[in-house]
């Protein structure tokens, strides 16, 4: 399969990338973005490709719809990103923005997505949808975190709206889904998380993470909960994996819990890509 399609590359707000196993280093092959997006490959060969998902403006407004296509070959290896924190710019209009993500992962492969926060601003509106195939031997490190928005501007929880569904399998078999809906309008006067201003899904699948996702799920489940923490842990396991899910006061504590969840991916990585952003 390639992501080099005519039809794909005169979508408007559509990128793809295509990552293979050339010569002992995974390399970029293929790699095409149209506005308002770009992919950027600061290491397109090494032990694993590092790519980062750009946009005019660094984030989205309303009406904007994106396209995300991620194909990771046999035995390569990639960590995709985000330049910056993604913005949900605020919408007085009630247009809403979306981002549609799709990736195909081949035995022995590995994809690490960890982006930046999303931060939607007041009155935005945005949905996601992502969809991960595994094929038998693949493995896959998701990050998906948001936080409460411009909190120190007193937009706390005061976005339009926000709807998140997930989805990863194994050929044909699907092991997890997540759906997430946060709207204001609903939660009577109460903030949707609480007290809590950045919350965090972090999963880990796949058989080269087995040893890494069954040692954090024994270590969260030795937690003690504590009354008005002002950081929560939870650690669920499925197929192959770990579901964790984290919730604090702070956007840099969760950063912080997520780059210990993925310390030691650093030797199928080659480095911490993350540590060179932060």
């Amino acid at each position: 399969m390639t992501v080099s399609d005519k039809a794909f590359l005169m979508r408007s707000g559509a990128g793809a990338l295509e990552v293979s196993h050339v010569a002992g280093q995974s390399a970029v092959v293929s790699c095409s973005s149209s506005s308002p997006v770009k992919i950027l490959a600061p290491r397109s060969r090494d032990k694993s490709v590092w790519a980062y998902l750009s946009s005019f403006g660094g984030g989205m407004v309303g009406g904007d719809h994106t396209q995300i296509d991620i194909i990771v070959n046999e035995r390569a290896r990639c960590f995709f990103s985000t330049q910056a924190s993604t913005k949900i710019y605020r919408n007085t209009v009630g247009y809403p923005c979306s981002q549609t993500m799709s990736a195909q992962l081949a035995a022995q492969s590995l994809l690490v997505l960890f982006p930046d926060v999303l931060q939607p601003f007041a009155n935005g509106s945005y949905s996601q949808k992502q969809h991960f195939h595994l094929d038998p031997g693949a493995s896959l490190v998701l990050v998906d975190w948001f936080s409460a928005g411009r909190v120190a501007r007193g937009e706390r929880w005061s976005f339009r709206r926000f709807e998140s569904r997930t989805e990863i399998s194994f050929g044909t078999e699907s092991v997890f889904r997540d759906s997430l809906l946060l709207d204001p309008a609903f939660a009577a006067g109460s903030p949707p998380m609480g007290r809590y201003n950045c919350v965090a899904l972090v999963v880990m699948v796949g058989g080269l993470l087995t040893e890494i996702a069954e040692r954090e799920a024994q270590r969260i489940s030795t937690l003690s909960v504590e009354h008005r923490a002002q950081t929560i842990e939870s650690a669920s396991r499925i197929r192959e994996g770990v579901v964790l899910r984290i919730a604090s006061l702070t956007v840099e504590e969760v950063a912080n819990k997520i780059q210990d969840y993925l310390k030691d991916l650093v030797p199928l990585l080659g480095d911490a890509p993350w540590k060179r952003k932060w």
